[in-house]
């Protein structure tokens, strides 16, 4: 009796490692669907971050990535995660209303950026670690505050790829993806920010073809990071004008859904006009109009703060 219960019991142990080891394949590709869905919002969060580290000090520069990227995966896991799950089992109709509200935000930030730099005016750029810890904390909640908004697309994206399947299953997989992203992007970003101290290492070396590479590398980068930073502009109004396009007509909310039915319809039409081109020129199409959406909207929201009377002595 004692040995069959002890075999019965290796079976039931042995079928649930099965089925652990089932799920958890399960959870793997449900997780690199999503992920592979929400590559575009993780390019854009990879633009985006750094250039809130433009005039911080080298050596401050990875702590501060440490710190935004812990932030981002508690966003992730503590915010986004149980609202977005509980949001999509109760009350679905809600999801495109709050993505909207960051949207609208994302296209604030975007838009007024770029009339700051219209207007000529230019912010002290002396290195944040000179202005003190509170310069640091500024300059780390307003990247975590973005990454917030591009964080619940990119999960509310990865939620839309595994909803057919049951809770617990969503919240693994997207446990995955929250983690997987957050390395992805600052991995990316930290790589990024150190890439000239890699060139002068590199400079140093014995071999002239390094050396080239490594001085190439140094004088490269300051191009590199200021390119990224309008890159990171742009994506705020691309991303700001899509989430609002997208969701306006989505189910749920029962609104305007012709700007996205439009801008859809003619980006198929340049696809299929177009050839082997077809995929990059209607794709641009779409992000050019994403992005004038994010501008025009983030304007009248820039206008709007503006007026009110904190803001406009404060901008004075």
């Amino acid at each position: 009796m004692a040995i069959g219960g002890l075999i019965g019991l290796l079976d039931d142990i042995a079928a649930l490692a099965k089925l652990t080891a089932a799920s958890l394949d399960d959870v793997s590709a449900a997780a690199g669907r999503a992920t592979a869905k929400a590559a575009g919002v993780v390019v854009d969060d990879t633009a985006v971050t750094p250039q809130y580290l433009q005039g911080v000090a080298a050596e401050r520069e990875l702590s501060l990535v440490k710190k935004i990227a812990l932030g981002s995966i508690r966003n992730k896991l503590m915010f986004i995660l149980p609202v977005a799950l509980l949001l999509n089992h109760f009350l679905p109709a809600l999801l495109p209303i709050i993505l909207m509200v960051g949207g609208t935000y994302l296209a604030f930030e975007g838009a007024e950026k770029v009339w700051h730099k219209l207007s000529g005016k230019h912010d002290d750029d002396k290195p944040a670690v000179e202005k003190g810890p509170e310069a640091e904390k500024k300059i780390v909640s307003g990247a975590i505050r973005t990454d917030l908004i591009l964080s619940a697309e990119i999960m509310v994206i990865a939620l839309s790829t595994v909803s057919h399947q049951g809770f617990w299953s969503q919240m693994m997989s997207l446990v995955v993806v929250a983690f997987f992203i957050t390395l992805l992007v600052y991995g990316v970003v930290a790589l990024l920010i150190r890439m000239d101290d890699i060139g002068l290492k590199l400079a140093q070396r014995d071999s002239s073809g390094v050396q080239t590479l490594g001085r190439g590398l140094v004088t490269a980068m300051p191009k590199v990071l200021a390119t990224i930073s309008v890159v990171g502009t742009v994506a705020m109004l691309w991303v700001g004008g899509h989430i609002l396009m997208a969701n306006l007509g989505a189910d749920g909310t029962g609104w305007f859904n012709a700007p996205y039915e439009w801008v859809h319809h003619i980006e198929l039409g340049i696809s299929e006009a177009t050839g082997a081109l077809g995929g990059t020129l209607g794709w641009s199409f779409n992000t050019m109009c994403s992005a004038v959406i994010g501008f025009l909207v983030g304007s009248v929201v820039v206008g709007v703060m503006h007026l009110l009377p904190g803001k406009k002595a404060h901008a004075e």
